[in-house]
Parts: C-alpha cells; sequence; structure tokens
C-alpha cells in the first residue's frame, strides 16, 4: 500500500488524532500564556526576581520531554494528565522570557504620563505596559507553540492523545507494510499542524498589533 493509499484508508482516524493533538496544544498554550504572563508581570520590576523566573523555566526545558512523561505518570497517571502538565511546563520559558522584556522595553515616559493622568497601578500595566508589550509576548507564544507541537508527540508513550500515536505504532511495528507510512503520516500531519498554528499568529499580530508599532 502507497503513502496516498493509506491516507485514504485511515484518514478518518488521522482527522481524529490531528484533532486531539491540536486541541491539545492549544489548551495547553492558553494556560501557558496566562500564567508566563502572571509570571512575568510579578517578576519583571526586580531583576533577582526577573533573572530566577527565567532560570526556572528554562531549567524545565532541560528535562527530556519522555523523561518528564514518565516522572510524571506516578502522580498524574496515564493519558491527558501527564500530557497537559508537560506541555504547559514546557511551554512557559519563551512566554515568561519575553513577556519580562516585553514589560521592561516599555517606555517608561509613556508609563509617566499614564500616571500623570491618574491612572492607577493596575489600569497603567493592562491600558498601556501589556499592549505595548505584547508584540514580544506573541513571539514568545509562537515559539512556544512551534516546540510543543512536536513534544506532544511524545505524550503517545504515555498513552496521551495525538498524532504521536501514528508514530509510536509505526515504529512500534517496523518492518511491517505500512510502518513507514503511519510515521511518516504522524510527522507530516504535525508539521501541517505547525505551519498552520503560525499562520493563525500572523493573522492574531495583524488585527491586534497597531501598525506603528509593527514598523
Amino acid at each position: 500500500m502507497n503513502f496516498w493509499d493509506f491516507l485514504g484508508s485511515r484518514h478518518q482516524q488521522l482527522l481524529a488524532d490531528a484533532f486531539q493533538h491540536a486541541s491539545a496544544v492549544f489548551q495547553c498554550m492558553v494556560v501557558a500564556t496566562l500564567l508566563g504572563v502572571l509570571i512575568g508581570v510579578v517578576t519583571y520590576r526586580s531583576e533577582w526576581a526577573g533573572n530566577l523566573a527565567t532560570l526556572s523555566t528554562s531549567t524545565i526545558l532541560t528535562i527530556p520531554a519522555l523523561a518528564m512523561i514518565g516522572l510524571l505518570i506516578p502522580i498524574v497517571g496515564l493519558g491527558v494528565p501527564p500530557t497537559v502538565t508537560a506541555l504547559t511546563l514546557y511551554g512557559l520559558l519563551p512566554i515568561v522570557r519575553n513577556a519580562i522584556v516585553g514589560l521592561r522595553g516599555v517606555d517608561p515616559a509613556l508609563v509617566d504620563a499614564a500616571k500623570g493622568i491618574g491612572m492607577s497601578r493596575p489600569a497603567r500595566l493592562l491600558r498601556v505596559e501589556l499592549p505595548l508589550a505584547w508584540p514580544p509576548i506573541l513571539t514568545g507564544i509562537r515559539v512556544s507553540t512551534q516546540m510543543l507541537m512536536g513534544i506532544a508527540a511524545i505524550a503517545a508513550y504515555a498513552s496521551g492523545p495525538g498524532l504521536g500515536n501514528e508514530i509510536f505504532r509505526g515504529i512500534a511495528s517496523l518492518g511491517s507494510k505500512n510502518a513507514l507510512n503511519q510515521v511518516l503520516a504522524g510527522t507530516l500531519g504535525i508539521i501541517v499542524l505547525a505551519l498552520l498554528f503560525d499562520a493563525a499568529y500572523v493573522l492574531l499580530g495583524r488585527l491586534t498589533i497597531p501598525r506603528g508599532i509593527r514598523v
């Protein structure tokens, strides 16, 4: 059976795996974004706190994905819980780092002007600082998403959802007639999803970042 025949015969399963893969990455990115921006907001004013936040999240990223999921299985079990936990932790570093850099890069004169017209600190953060820091934060989100697309495939090791199941089934049955097709289908599916997500982020940036800031 050639690759195109394989896709035709397994397209429903592949589409289901692709949807689960995209859904897992999207949901984990939402959580990672909220946590990462919150950590950035809390730590960016202090040099040591910002460095500690960056060091802590970068340390998490040095743990091999297979080892991370293996360590989580005895704690949270198999399936979705270790997948969500691992992906969320791995997604933090680029968002935290870019949130800190973006917030520190806001022109102090603009913050002082907002303070001068009576804005409270939360109002300055929400209406001045975070909007101006949004471009680097969005870049961090894009980088995290691309990383998680690949890492999510490892979740199949813990019976997690996604296209990694096709890859693992293909590797486990090497030598069979469809082994290579399974690995190729899973890999190409992840690449296509990564490109679609990145295109969505480009569109989001065009819709949410004023042209003057983009320039």
